[in-house]
C-alpha cells in the first residue's frame, strides 16, 4: 500500500472539505503555510496570498501546487518547472462575478453622482475571460466597446481590426476597466500618462490587482474624473488610506467573491488534483450549488431600472462601507466575506 498523501490547504478556500476523504489534511491561514509545514507536504492548495517560490518550497516533497484563483503571479511558475513541481490554477472561475461586480459599480456610481449611462464608449484593456464578459454584456447594454489586447491582437491577426491602441482607447472612452494579468511588464501600467491620456469626467476602474496601478499617478488625475472605483489595491492587505479617501467606491478585492465562482475555482483545483494524483473520484467532483442564479435581463429597461435591479442582486455599497470603516481588518473581511449570488 502506498505512503498517505498530505496535503496543506489555506482555510479560506471554501468546499474542498473533500480532500479529507483522500489525504491527510492541515487547513490553514495563508500566514502560516511556511516552508517547515510544507516541507512534507505532497500538494498546496493556494490563494493569492501564498507565494508559492524557492524560498517556499525548496526542500520540500510537493509536487502540486494548486491555486484557486484565475491567476498565478503569485507563484514562481519557471521555478517549479525547473523542479518538478506541477503548477494549476482556475483560470476564468469568477469571470461572470467580476462582471457583475463591474456594471453594479457603474450603475451605482453613476445614480450616486448623477452621471448618464445612455451609450456610454466603454475602454476594456485586456479581454481575456473576464474582458470578454464585460465586452459582450456591454454590447447588450447598447454601449459602444473599445477593446485593448496586444497579446491577443498579436496571436489574431485575422481579428486585428476588432483592437483599438491604448492611446486612443482612452482618448476616447468614457469608462475605463482594466482586465489584465500580473506580468513583470505590467507593473505600474497605468502611470502618469495613462491618466493624463483618459478623458476629462471618464470613469477609471480597476478590479485586476492593484500593482498595475500608479496610485500616485492615479492620486494626481483623480479630480480630473466622474468617478474611480478600486477593488484592488497595492500592497494588500496594508492599504493606501489616501487612496481609500480619494475613490470613489472602494471594495476589498473581492470583485470575483460570488458563491458561483467560488465553486467553480474549488472544483477546478480539486479535480487537477485528482489528476495529479490519479484518484478518480476527486476528478469528477461537483458541488451541487443549492442556490440559483437570479435572472437579469437589462433590455429595454432604463438606467434606473437597470440599477434598481442589479444593486437589489448585490449592496455593493455595503462592501465599501465595512472596508471604509475597518481598513485594518482588509484580509478578514475578505476571509469572512458571505459570496454573493450571481445574475
Amino acid at each position: 500500500m502506498g505512503r498517505e498523501l498530505r496535503f496543506v490547504v489555506d482555510s479560506a478556500i471554501p468546499y474542498i472539505e473533500i480532500l479529507r476523504d483522500y489525504a491527510v489534511c492541515a487547513f490553514c491561514k495563508a500566514s502560516d503555510i511556511t516552508p517547515q509545514m510544507v516541507r512534507d507536504a505532497d500538494a498546496l492548495f493556494v490563494r493569492t496570498r501564498t507565494f508559492c517560490n524557492e524560498t517556499l518550497l525548496k526542500d520540500s516533497r510537493v509536487s502540486l501546487v494548486a491555486s484557486a484563483t484565475i491567476g498565478t503571479d503569485h507563484i514562481d511558475v519557471e521555478w517549479c518547472s525547473k523542479n518538478g513541481i506541477h503548477v494549476v490554477s482556475a483560470p476564468g472561475c469568477n469571470s461572470s462575478a467580476v462582471r457583475q461586480y463591474l456594471f453594479t459599480a457603474l450603475y451605482a456610481l453613476a445614480a450616486r453622482k448623477g452621471i448618464s449611462l445612455q451609450k456610454p464608449t466603454l475602454g476594456v484593456i485586456g479581454v481575456g475571460n473576464i474582458g470578454s464578459k464585460v465586452a459582450d454584456f456591454a454590447h447588450r447594454l447598447g454601449w459602444k466597446v473599445l477593446l485593448n489586447d496586444p497579446p491577443r491582437e498579436m496571436s489574431e491577426p485575422q481579428n486585428a481590426h476588432l483592437f483599438t491602441p491604448l492611446n486612443l482607447l482612452l482618448a476616447h472612452s468614457d469608462i475605463v476597466t482594466i482586465h489584465i494579468p500580473l506580468w513583470k511588464n505590467n507593473y505600474g501600467f497605468a502611470d502618469s500618462l495613462f491618466f493624463e491620456n483618459m478623458k476629462e469626467k471618464a470613469i477609471f476602474v480597476n478590479t485586476s490587482r492593484g500593482e498595475v496601478v500608479c496610485e500616485d499617478a492615479l492620486l494626481s488625475n483623480v479630480q480630473r474624473f466622474s468617478g474611480v472605483v478600486a477593488d484592488v489595491w497595492r500592497g494588500e492587505p496594508e492599504i493606501n488610506r489616501e487612496m481609500l479617501e480619494a475613490v470613489d467606491i472602494a471594495t476589498p478585492h473581492i470583485a470575483g467573491y460570488s458563491r458561483q465562482g467560488k465553486i467553480n475555482g474549488s472544483m477546478a483545483v480539486v479535480r487537477a488534483a485528482g489528476e495529479h494524483f490519479g484518484i478518480d473520484a476527486m476528478k469528477a467532483f461537483i458541488v451541487r450549488d443549492e442556490g440559483a442564479l437570479v435572472r437579469f435581463n437589462p433590455e429595454g429597461l432604463s438606467q434606473e431600472e437597470i440599477c434598481d435591479r442589479l444593486c437589489a442582486i448585490y449592496d455593493i455599497w455595503e462592501d465599501d462601507r465595512m472596508l471604509r470603516a475597518n481598513p485594518e481588518e482588509f484580509e478578514k473581511i475578505r476571509s469572512h466575506y458571505n459570496y454573493r449570488t450571481e445574475f
